[in-house]
C-alpha cells in the first residue's frame, strides 16, 4: 500500500518534491518544539489535550462547546474590486477550511446538510482535513469522500500542517484538484481569472509561491489558496488579488465578543479572522468548519464561505435601484449615497441560504417627534418584529440605541432602506452633519 502511494506521488509530483516532502513530514510531524513558524506547537502535544477537555468539564461549559462546535454558520464575504472581470461578475466561490473530519463528526454531519441546499460556482478547500497531525488517516479521507459526494462543481485544495501528502493520491480520486504550488486558470466565455494554491506554510514550510505565481500575467485576476495568512505579505507583493485561507479557527476558544486567547499564527490580529486587506490585495481568513486538538468551540463558531468578486458594475446597478427609490420617497435623498454596499441582496450565482439579519432588509419607520420633546422610539415594525430593531441598530452603529434616537428629528415614512445606507446615514447623525439631524 505505502509503495503504491509513493509510485502515485512520484508520478504525480516528481521523485525529488516527493522524496523532500516525506522526509521533512518524518522529521518535524510530532514536534510540539521547534519548526514551522512559531516555536510552540500545541496541536502536537497530546498529553495537554485531555487536560483542556477535563478543565472545561469542571467549569461546566465542555457540553455547551460541544454543541457550539456543530452549529456552522453560512457567512457571505462580498468582494468589490475594480480588476475582477465582467463576465466573473457574480461568480461565487464556496470556501471550506479546517474540516479535521475525523474528530469532528458532528460538524462535518451538519456541513452535508447545508451542501445540499446551496448554490455556488467553486469550491475550495484550504486544508486540515484530518485531526492528528502524524498517524493513520484513512477515517479522514472517509469523512472527505462523503463530503465530496455532496459537492457540486469542480473542487479545489490545498494541505494544512495536519495534512500528510500521502493524502494527496486519495484526494484527487474521489475529485478534488489539488494545488501543490500549482496554478488553474478558470475561464468564462473570453475571459479567465487564476486559482492558484500552495503547499503547507505554518509547520513544514513547503510553500513556493513563486512557482505558483509564474504561469500568472502580471494584469489578470489571481487567487491564491493558502492553509495560513501568514504568507500575507509575500502573496501581496506577488501581486495576488485575492488571499483564501484558515488554519486559526478564529481562536476556537474565545473570551466573550469573540476576543480570541490565541490564533497560532504570527500575523496582526486583525487577519485572524473574517475579511481583511493587505496593500491591494484582499483576503478572507475562515474560522473554520471542525475543532482542533478539543471538539469544542466557545464565542467562535464554525463556518462555510461563499466568497463572490464582483466588478463594479453590480455597485452601480445597485445605486440605480436606490434612484428608483428616492424618486418613491422623497425623505431617503438626504442619506448618503456612497456608503459601503455590505449585504446586498443574493444574485442567481450566490447562495440563498443565508442567516436572517443578512438576508432581510427591515423597514424602518421613524416615529414624529411630540412638540417640544425629542422622538424617543420608533413605530412599531410590521410582522410582530418590533424586539429586534433595537439590536439592528446597536450591530450596525456600534453605539446605543437611546443616543441614537435622540439625534433624529424628521419623519421618514415608509421607506425600505438598506441597512448598509441607514449605517451611514446613523454616523453621519452621530457626527452632527445630516441634514437629518
Amino acid at each position: 500500500m505505502k509503495q503504491d502511494i509513493f509510485a502515485k506521488l512520484e508520478q504525480r509530483l516528481g521523485r525529488v518534491h516527493t522524496r523532500q516532502r516525506l522526509g521533512i513530514e518524518k522529521d518535524y510531524e510530532q514536534r510540539a518544539f521547534g519548526g514551522g513558524i512559531n516555536f510552540f506547537h500545541i496541536e502536537n502535544w497530546y498529553s495537554i489535550h485531555s487536560i483542556i477537555r477535563n478543565s472545561l468539564k469542571l467549569t461546566g461549559v465542555y457540553w455547551r462547546g460541544c454543541r457550539n462546535a456543530e452549529r456552522i454558520q453560512v457567512r457571505h464575504n462580498l468582494i468589490q474590486r475594480t480588476d475582477v472581470p465582467t463576465l466573473f461578475n457574480g461568480f461565487t466561490i464556496l470556501h471550506i477550511s479546517d474540516m479535521h473530519a475525523d474528530i469532528s463528526q458532528g460538524a462535518v454531519r451538519r456541513l452535508v446538510e447545508l451542501l445540499d441546499v446551496v448554490t455556488y460556482d467553486l469550491c475550495v478547500l484550504t486544508g486540515d482535513y484530518r485531526g492528528k497531525t502524524f498517524g493513520s488517516f484513512d477515517e479522514a479521507l472517509e469523512a472527505m469522500a462523503q463530503v465530496r459526494s455532496h459537492l457540486k462543481g469542480p473542487v479545489y485544495g490545498v494541505l494544512g500542517n495536519h495534512d500528510t501528502i500521502r493524502m494527496v493520491p486519495g484526494l484527487e480520486e474521489m475529485g478534488v484538484r489539488m494545488l501543490l504550488n500549482e496554478c488553474e486558470t478558470i475561464v468564462r466565455g473570453d475571459q479567465r481569472i487564476h486559482l492558484a494554491g500552495i503547499d503547507d506554510a505554518h509547520y513544514y514550510r513547503v510553500d513556493n509561491i513563486e512557482k505558483a505565481a509564474s504561469p500568472i500575467p502580471h494584469d489578470e485576476f489571481s487567487i491564491l489558496l493558502s492553509h495560513t495568512p501568514e504568507i500575507y505579505r509575500q502573496a501581496a507583493h506577488a501581486n495576488f488579488n485575492l488571499l483564501l485561507s484558515g488554519h486559526t479557527h478564529g481562536g476556537q476558544i474565545c473570551l466573550p465578543g469573540s476576543i480570541p486567547i490565541t490564533l497560532d499564527s504570527v500575523l496582526p490580529r486583525y487577519m485572524g479572522s473574517g475579511p481583511w486587506k493587505y496593500h491591494n490585495m484582499v483576503g478572507y481568513t475562515s474560522v473554520g468548519v471542525g475543532s482542533c486538538i478539543v471538539a469544542v468551540r466557545l464565542n467562535c463558531p464554525p463556518e462555510g464561505i461563499w466568497s463572490s468578486p464582483i466588478a463594479l458594475l453590480l455597485a452601480v446597478s445597485l445605486r440605480r435601484r436606490f434612484k428608483k427609490l428616492e424618486k418613491r420617497s422623497p425623505d431617503i435623498a438626504t442619506l448618503p449615497t456612497s456608503a459601503p454596499i455590505l449585504h446586498p441582496r443574493p444574485t442567481k450565482y450566490a447562495p440563498t441560504t443565508v442567516t436572517r439579519t443578512e438576508r432581510r432588509i427591515p423597514r424602518m419607520v421613524f416615529d414624529t417627534p411630540k412638540k417640544g420633546c425629542p422622538s424617543r422610539h420608533l413605530a412599531p415594525l410590521s410582522r410582530g418584529r418590533e424586539n429586534r430593531l433595537p439590536k439592528i441598530f446597536f450591530a450596525t452603529t456600534g453605539v446605543p440605541f437611546a443616543s441614537i434616537i435622540r439625534k433624529s428629528s424628521r419623519v421618514i415614512t415608509q421607506s425600505c432602506i438598506p441597512s448598509c445606507y441607514l449605517r451611514g446615514c446613523l454616523k453621519s447623525l452621530m457626527q452632527g452633519r445630516s441634514g437629518l439631524a
